[in-house]
């Protein structure tokens, strides 16, 4: 598994522990007391790193390559899951994928942004950069679920839509911008979750939803730490500073109302336990789901109109 810089403390003790557990069991003396301390020291250690995350070490949490991605969350929270292809004009895109499923007993339609594993995988998924004709698909089968009374679920975890030729050809932008003017006014509940990375347009174009969820260590932003550092400081090293004065992270955007609710993760991050995360995902987001379709349609609508409409407070400093 990739190891962060800031998680090296932990895997030492780790290595530790192990070698006192195989020297106990090939010399077959007792060496529970010294074990049993330097798991108090793990515990500590990891507890004091992990409470105390930078936004930085966030963001590269939600970069991590063994994190789980959009299908992950499909196979462990969703059932019966049917993927559709092909948005009608272009083509399938194999980065966003998406279908019906089930959420617990509630049938929903799912779509996402899905990163790869190797190489092989990430040039099929594009490394999670969607084409316009997979912001094209994403809104069919939304249109699809408005016709069946479903709801939507949005997962997303992109560095941001595909900037190449290709897509610009084929208008990523309008792509983008009739996404969010047509989720506006979908006539189901839509509920958004960041997974990982929430990078730019490529993140808002399926994330206008009655509910925005974030993972306890995901982010969301226009640009990436280094896109903005690369702009004000001149150098991708500035990284870091960028990150915290972004105010990107769950935390920060939960406290200026950005997001709706922040889905906690096992200690270390959600991609040490897939299975415990999609647990707590698919208990929040059915939550959510339910709070908001027991308002009923109009004023559902009416309440998505006026939380997107009061974003872009600010705050001044001397």
């Amino acid at each position: 598994m990739q190891l962060l810089e800031f998680e090296k403390p932990v895997a030492e003790l780790e290595r530790e522990i192990d070698k006192l557990r195989a020297k106990a069991a090939s010399q077959n003396i007792d060496m529970s007391g010294e074990i049993s301390m330097m798991e108090d020291k793990l515990a500590e250690t990891r507890a004091r790193i992990y409470e105390n995350l930078t936004p930085w070490q966030r963001v590269q949490i939600a970069r991590h390559t063994s994190r789980p991605f959009m299908l992950d969350y499909v196979s462990h929270a969703f059932t019966d899951f049917c993927e559709l292809h092909g948005d009608r004009h272009i083509g399938d895109d194999a980065s966003m994928p998406g279908g019906f499923a089930r959420l617990g007993d509630q049938r929903v339609v799912v779509i996402g942004h899905q990163k790869g594993r190797d190489t092989k995988e990430n040039l099929m998924r594009n490394f999670g950069s969607a084409h316009p004709e997979g912001y094209r698909k994403a809104l069919r089968l939304m249109k699809l679920a408005e016709k069946f009374g479903l709801p939507v679920i949005t997962l997303i975890d992109t560095p941001g839509a595909f900037p190449g030729i290709g897509a610009e050809e084929r208008n990523i932008a309008e792509a983008i911008g009739y996404n969010l003017r047509e989720m506006m006014l979908l006539k189901v509940p839509v509920i958004a979750v960041v997974l990982g990375e929430g990078g730019s347009g490529g993140a808002l174009g399926i994330g206008v939803a009655d509910r925005v969820l974030m993972l306890e260590n995901a982010y969301y932003s226009v640009i990436s730490p280094e896109g903005c550092a690369a702009i004000l400081w001149k150098h991708r090293k500035h990284a870091p500073e960028a990150a915290e004065a972004m105010k990107l992270v769950a935390p920060d955007l939960r406290k200026l109302h950005l997001i709706d609710d922040v889905i906690p993760e096992p200690p270390g991050g959600a991609h040490h336990d897939h299975k415990a995360t999609a647990a707590v995902f698919r208990e929040t987001v059915l939550r959510h789901l339910h709070e908001v379709a027991a308002i009923g349609v109009e004023r559902m609508m009416q309440v998505r109109y006026d939380k997107f409409r009061a974003f872009g407070a600010w705050q001044e400093t001397t």
